[in-house]
C-alpha cells in the first residue's frame, strides 16, 4: 500500500486502454463503471494526481454525478494481455472544465480521441494506490473489431430490452429457480437494477477554489 504512484505504477498506468471505475451517491448507494480510450488516456500528472477525460454522449452521467455528492473514487487498472496483473488506486475526485484544468495542467494531452474535445477531466487526488495480484486475472489475446455491423445484435439501446439469439459462449450450468435466488436490500428479492438518479453537474470554473 503506497500513499502516492510510484515510477512503476505511473508507466503502468501510461500503458493501460481501461479502467474500471467504482462510485457512490451522498446515500451510500454504489455504482460501477468502465472507461476506455487509447492507451495513455488516463494521464499522470504526477505521483499524486492523475486525470481522465469525459465525452459528449455519456448521456447517464452516473460516475460524474455521484462524485459532485461523493467525492471518493476508487480505479481498478487490469492488464489482461502481458503480466495478468491489476492496480488499485483510491482517492479524492473533482471535476474541471477542460480549460479550467488546462490553465492548471498546460501538460495534459490535446487529442486523445481524433475529432472529439473533452467535455470535462475527471481529477484525482491519490491518498492509496497498491497491487490487484494476478491469481485469477484471465489471459485475454487482443483482437480487432469485426468489419461492417451485425444485423443480428442489436443497437445498443435494445440489446437488453429486445429478444435474439445471444453468441453461443461455455456453459454456465442450469438456471437457479426463482426461489433460490438471493435476496438483498433488507430481505427483498432482487429486482431490475434501477437507473441512476440523472443529477446536474456542478463545478467551480475558478480552478483556485
Amino acid at each position: 500500500m503506497r500513499p502516492h504512484l510510484t515510477s512503476e505504477m505511473r508507466e503502468f498506468i501510461g500503458r493501460q486502454a481501461m479502467v474500471f471505475l467504482a462510485t457512490a451517491d451522498s446515500h451510500g448507494e454504489c455504482d460501477a463503471s468502465f472507461r476506455a480510450g487509447p492507451p495513455g488516456f488516463v494521464h499522470v500528472i504526477d505521483e499524486h494526481a492523475l486525470a481522465y477525460p469525459e465525452f459528449r454522449g455519456n448521456g447517464v452521467l452516473a460516475s460524474a454525478g455521484n462524485m459532485t455528492e461523493n467525492p471518493h473514487l476508487g480505479m481498478l487498472f487490469v492488464d489482461f494481455t502481458h503480466h495478468r496483473i491489476g492496480l488499485h488506486v483510491n482517492g479524492v475526485a473533482r471535476l474541471y472544465r477542460d480549460g479550467d484544468l488546462r490553465r492548471i495542467h498546460p501538460g495534459l494531452p490535446t487529442g486523445t480521441v481524433p475529432g472529439r474535445s473533452p467535455e470535462i477531466w475527471v481529477h484525482l487526488t491519490v491518498e492509496e494506490a497498491y497491487i490487484h495480484c494476478s491469481k485469477y486475472i484471465p489471459h485475454l489475446e487482443p483482437a480487432p473489431r469485426p468489419a461492417g455491423h451485425d444485423r443480428a445484435r442489436p443497437k445498443d439501446a435494445d440489446y437488453f430490452t429486445q429478444p435474439h439469439v445471444p453468441p453461443a459462449g461455455p456453459s454456465v450450468g442450469p438456471a437457479v429457480p426463482a426461489e433460490e435466488t438471493p435476496r438483498i436490500h433488507g430481505g427483498h428479492r432482487a429486482g431490475p437494477s434501477r437507473f441512476p438518479r440523472l443529477r446536474k453537474l456542478a463545478w467551480k470554473s475558478d480552478p483556485s477554489g
